[in-house]
C-alpha cells in the first residue's frame, strides 16, 4: 500500500507541475484574427 501511495503522489505532483507550466506559458502569445476572403456559393450572398 505504501509504494502505491508514493506512485500516486508522484504522478499527482507531475500533473500539477504540468498544469502550472501550461497555465503560465499558455497566455504568452497574443491572439490574432485570421482574416481572409471566403467565396460563397451563388445565391448565398
Amino acid at each position: 500500500m505504501g509504494r502505491k501511495l508514493v506512485w500516486i503522489s508522484v504522478l499527482l505532483l507531475l500533473l500539477i507541475a504540468f498544469l502550472a507550466v501550461a497555465w503560465y506559458d499558455g497566455g504568452r502569445e497574443p491572439q490574432r484574427l485570421i482574416e481572409q476572403p471566403v467565396r460563397l456559393p451563388e445565391g448565398m450572398g
